[in-house]
């Protein structure tokens, strides 16, 4: 099955775009992250900004059901910007420690360690899971 997503603008300075649940989906979510950084001027963050966008889609393929996913990258303050993943599973995510010879488990912590700030909104159908990294403007 082929499908095809376009980014869209979300309103406040920001792009969104609804993917396939799948572990696929987190190039896709890269490339987004990386197109919306490069737009800013804050390139220099896209290393940090895609791991934190990867795990969080990782996590939302690896423990929901859900069959989409909506990506959103935007930016609530101008040095600050948020990934999030939207998905249809109304349970928080929680932090586990892996142990040391686990290959699997460690993702919020990744997102705890790259990014400014975390969390989880639970939403009347769903949640978001966001990370926020602050990025100033080059130059």
């Amino acid at each position: 099955m082929i499908v095809t997503t376009t980014a869209r603008p979300s309103g406040h300075p920001g792009y969104t775009e609804t993917l396939p649940c799948t572990a696929q989906s987190a190039a896709t979510a890269r490339r987004l992250v990386r197109t919306a950084l490069a737009v800013w001027g804050i390139e220099h963050c896209a290393d940090a900004a895609t791991l934190i966008v990867s795990e969080l889609v990782a996590n939302a393929v690896d423990h929901t059901d859900c069959r989409v996913i909506r990506v959103t990258v935007t930016r609530p303050a101008p040095d600050v910007v948020r990934f999030a993943v939207v998905d249809k599973c109304r349970t928080l995510p929680v932090p586990r420690i892996a142990g040391a010879n686990e290959e699997r488990g460690r993702g919020l912590a990744v997102v705890e360690e790259c990014a400014w700030r975390w969390g989880a909104d639970r939403l009347p159908w769903g949640k978001r899971v966001w990370g926020e990294l602050r990025c100033e403007i080059d130059g």
